[in-house]
């Protein structure tokens, strides 16, 4: 795909995500908020970040727990990890299988955390290819629903995902979070 192309695609991406939000009705987003919407902010296209990867499967599938916002856990399965270079610096992240669904997925936290991305990290649902590549493009990583409001119980990131690195590309932190903590 050209780079004009991916360009326009995800500007489409990020339109419908903002029309998802401010409208829909399993929006995330409380009518208050919606009322106020204010539109998702994101990093500048970074085509650095979108990757073609091998993934290595030669890891364990046993079903792990991951926890969650809410002090709970959710199962997931291990499929397979990657690594590339961000920052000038070689990371690994293990890629999960969602149960039931068998969605690919990966949490992670990096060095924008906290800071210009929600605190409890961020997702990329990577592509499997036919050949059994991964396209992980993080230039659509989305943060978790528990970022706009306490309504909802978000996966963490495993602390093997958590990344020293930044990756800046996707979503940044949703500045309207409605909370019943002030510190939030």
């Amino acid at each position: 795909m050209t780079a004009t192309r991916q360009t326009d695609r995800l500007q489409r991406f990020r339109t419908r995500r903002d029309e998802f939000m401010r409208t829909h009705e399993n929006s995330p987003l409380t009518d208050a908020q919606k009322e106020s919407f204010a539109p998702l902010a994101y990093f500048d296209e970074n085509p650095d970040l979108r990757l073609e990867l091998e993934p290595n499967t030669e890891i364990d599938h046993e079903p792990v727990q991951l926890g969650t916002t809410d002090g709970t856990t959710v199962e997931y399965i291990p499929h397979s990890e990657i690594s590339f270079e961000v920052a000038g610096e070689t990371v690994t992240l293990t890629v999960f299988r969602e149960p039931g669904r068998g969605r690919l997925l990966i949490p992670f936290k990096d060095a924008t955390s906290g800071k210009e991305t929600y605190g409890a990290g961020r997702t990329v649902d990577p592509q499997e290819r036919p050949d059994g590549k991964l396209v992980v493009d993080f230039n659509y990583a989305y943060g978790p629903y528990c970022q706009y409001n306490d309504n909802w119980t978000c996966t963490l990131p495993p602390f093997s995902n958590w990344l020293q690195a930044p990756l800046e590309a996707g979503e940044k932190k949703y500045p309207n979070k409605e909370s019943e903590y002030p510190d939030d």
